[in-house]
């Protein structure tokens, strides 16, 4: 107890710089905490509320959220059809804590994510006995933001780890194509990525053929996050040392058998700090494909505070959507963290 309280004495009270930050904080938390629990809780209006009423009371509005979740959390799919994408919303969710409990065999956790990516689809787009059809432009809020990032995310992968191989290939043409398209790609922002796939790619295709907005969307993400995540792959790439190589080659195994066998799931491990960051980053991207006429969880935010009676509400309906951000972003961050102190004591 004693070391602990000398140590937290040293990096609070250390040095004059430290003295005054935690003076600073203190004084910041002392000031601003007590007025925002009062407006948030205190003061605040819980359950089904009037605006007049949430007015009155002067505190924060959760009344709005009580009102208006249906339209965040959705989009403007068919109310009556809405209980399909809160099933597919499950099932996604199911399937990533399936996946990261690390349970499961490879051949399991690849047939359950086959047989669960198509429920969802059936869930969502219906057209079958039983279930009414529902066009892609109507979905949104969080199931359509969490299918992009899911699909960039597992989309990327095998193309991120192509273009890192590629990239350190001693054939020139695969090399040169490998270095163009990831200094290409990186070298633009998403969102002309995104204007690209939405607008001028079916300027291009022959006139008879459509390639869905949603699907468009999905693959402009893909595509530009495989062009980052191959640089994640390529730095751990570079930290295997080279005697793993020398060492496959040794044995006979091919350049295929040591790459996907040996020197990539141990560049993998040395890369998953940048992959969480990248997948972080990804996730909060998804908010962009509101410009190209998706109904993303914070597009589906705007909406819903388009309601002139609850639209001076907008700080409440942005709280709880960047609570929804921060829940998944800290999931990722910290399973990253688990499963990197995992490796490692597997590894020694």
């Amino acid at each position: 107890m004693t070391a602990a309280m000398a140590k937290l004495r040293h990096r609070l009270f250390g040095s004059v710089g430290n003295t005054l930050l935690t003076v600073f904080m203190l004084y910041a938390f002392v000031s601003l905490l007590p007025p925002l629990v009062r407006w948030a809780a205190i003061d605040a209006t819980w359950g089904a509320a009037t605006p007049e009423i949430c007015r009155a009371n002067g505190g924060a509005c959760w009344a709005f959220i009580h009102e208006k979740y249906r339209l965040i959390l959705f989009g403007r799919y068919p109310y009556a059809e809405q209980w399909r994408p809160l099933l597919a919303l499950a099932l996604a969710v199911l399937l990533v804590l399936a996946t990261a409990s690390l349970r499961f065999g490879l051949r399991t956790v690849l047939a359950g994510w086959a047989v669960g990516v198509a429920a969802i689809i059936v869930l969502m787009r219906g057209g079958v006995p039983g279930l009414s059809f529902v066009p892609t432009d109507l979905w949104g809020g969080l199931p359509l933001t969490l299918m992009l990032a899911l699909g960039g995310m597992a989309g990327s992968f095998p193309i991120a780890i192509a273009l890192a191989l590629g990239r350190r290939s001693r054939l020139p043409i695969v090399k040169s194509i490998s270095v163009a398209f990831i200094e290409m790609v990186r070298g633009v922002p998403l969102v002309s990525v995104l204007f690209m796939a939405s607008f001028m790619i079916p300027l291009f295709l022959p006139g008879k053929v459509q390639v869905d907005a949603l699907v468009r969307a999905l693959v402009a993400i893909t595509l530009f996050s495989s062009a980052y995540l191959a640089e994640a792959i390529r730095g751990g790439l570079q930290a295997v040392p080279a005697g793993q190589s020398e060492g496959a080659a040794a044995l006979g195994l091919t350049y295929w058998q040591t790459s996907l066998l040996i020197v990539v799931p141990q560049a993998l491990r040395h890369a998953i700090p940048a992959m969480a960051n990248l997948f972080i980053g990804l996730f909060k991207d998804t908010s962009l494909v509101g410009i190209v006429g998706l109904t993303d969880l914070l597009l589906a935010a705007k909406q819903a505070l388009g309601d002139p009676q609850w639209r001076q509400f907008s700080l409440e309906g942005y709280a709880f959507v960047a609570l929804i951000y921060v829940a998944f972003c800290f999931f990722i961050s910290r399973y990253s963290r688990s499963l990197e102190h995992r490796l490692r004591r597997e590894h020694h």
